[in-house]
């Protein structure tokens, strides 16, 4: 089955989902805000979710991106979802469907949410897959990719983009690196969002082959496989 990487947001329900995974996976990662308050059962914020997450499905492909809100200030709900870049609409509205049929099981009654999926060969953000032995030129080489991909983002109406580069190593290694924001974000705020998550990768990935951090407006990725179309 196709991949797809999907972010899915809310807020008051402040709702985030990045998917990257095959149908019915588990996801790699949740967070329940308990700032943003609960909402009870069967209530007027329920009714407002259920015609939120509805009313996403229909309008996210095919562009691949949504951002709604439903109700009156200041009791709305915002609704923002987003499908990776090589996603046909198909699949992305697919992915939509199961996101907000799943995202309540993680976070009841919650109005603020983020959660993320990835099937592949990492089951956490950063991964524990080899460490290389010289981290500093592996980090250097890596940055590069990665900041050149932010520029390219931005440059795009997707804010997204993807690429690889040649990591000499102990070896040469070849990297793909993905890198996406959520199309609510003008180009300056995605390279800030980017720039700002690439300056993480050192404390939690330095020197690992494989890795990732996330957040609800941005997110990177890269692999020693080509994990994009």
């Amino acid at each position: 089955m196709s991949s797809s990487r999907f972010t899915f947001s809310i807020c008051l329900l402040t709702f985030a989902l990045f998917l990257q995974t095959t149908f019915g996976a588990s996801p790699i990662f949740h967070f329940c805000s308990s700032s943003a308050g609960d909402f009870t059962s069967n209530g007027s914020y329920e009714l407002k979710l259920n015609n939120l997450l509805g009313n996403l499905y229909n309008q996210t492909p095919p562009q691949g991106f949504g951002l709604i809100s439903v109700g009156i200030s200041p009791n709305q709900a915002y609704g923002l979802s987003l499908c990776r870049g090589d996603v046909s609409a198909p699949d992305c509205q697919t992915f939509v469907n199961e996101a907000s049929s799943e995202i309540p099981h993680y976070c009841p009654y919650n109005k603020g949410a983020i959660i993320w999926y990835d099937n592949g060969l990492l089951n956490s953000h950063c991964g524990t897959l080899k460490t290389l032995a010289n981290t500093t030129t592996f980090t250097n080489q890596t940055r590069e990719l990665w900041s050149l991909l932010a520029v390219e983002a931005t440059l795009t109406p997707e804010l997204y983009a993807v690429g690889e580069l040649d990591v000499v190593v102990g070896g040469s290694n070849k990297h793909y690196g993905l890198v996406q924001c959520t199309r609510d974000l003008s180009s300056s705020d995605c390279f800030k969002c980017l720039d700002g998550i690439i300056g993480e990768l050192p404390n939690c990935c330095n020197g690992k082959i494989g890795g990732r951090v996330v957040t609800g407006s941005c997110n990177i990725r890269y692999e020693i496989y080509p994990f994009f179309s």
